[in-house]
């Protein structure tokens, strides 16, 4: 249930947050509560997840895709993601996620997202980072090609290119597209 409240809480947040062009990097200002703890009291690997989510949501409006979607009656889904954690997140520590648009490639989209805190020098020290692939959907069914995504915010600047080792492990994350029968351990 605190994932709604921050949830909420950012998306009003976003609505006065700096204005971003569609490919800057959105920071996502927060601080771990007691509820995002495990037994470990450190923040639990799948609240790292659920503030991605929120940290995308706030990237997207504040540098108005979000408003380009609701008026075309598209929506996000993420069709995979791979986080790896350096270092933990303790309760009241205040982080910030930074999130960017890496590229695409014929399907999707891939977002970077880096949890850091500032190291004894005041430098951005990264504590997590997770990568996202995703697509959009049309509420009236189908899905958002790339062609039509870019025609709706803008051709990407030339850096903005997806590495070939996440090409590489998105094409191995893939789940398949019929549903095998299950191995006879299962049964």
């Amino acid at each position: 249930m605190h994932m709604f409240f921050r949830t909420l809480l950012h998306a009003l947040l976003s609505k006065f947050g700096p204005r971003l062009g569609h490919f800057d990097v959105a920071r996502t200002n927060f601080v771990t509560m007691p509820t995002d703890l495990d037994i470990l009291r450190h923040m639990n690997n799948g609240v790292y997840l659920s503030i991605m989510d929120v940290a995308r949501f706030d990237m997207l409006h504040r540098t108005g895709v979000w408003a380009i979607f609701q008026e075309r009656g598209w929506y996000p889904v993420v069709v995979s993601e791979t986080i790896s954690f350096r270092k933990s997140l303790m309760v009241g520590q205040k982080f910030t996620v930074e999130s960017r648009i890496l590229g695409f490639d014929e399907k999707a989209v891939y977002v970077e997202q880096r949890f850091v805190r500032p190291d004894v020098d005041g430098s951005p020290e990264i504590y997590s980072h997770g990568y996202i692939r995703g697509r959009f959907l049309k509420r009236t069914g189908g899905v958002v090609t790339i062609d039509e995504l870019l025609e709706a915010i803008g051709v990407a600047p030339d850096e903005v290119t997806v590495p070939e080792w996440l090409l590489e492990w998105s094409r191995n994350a893939a789940a398949p597209a019929t549903r095998a029968p299950a191995p006879s351990i299962w049964n």
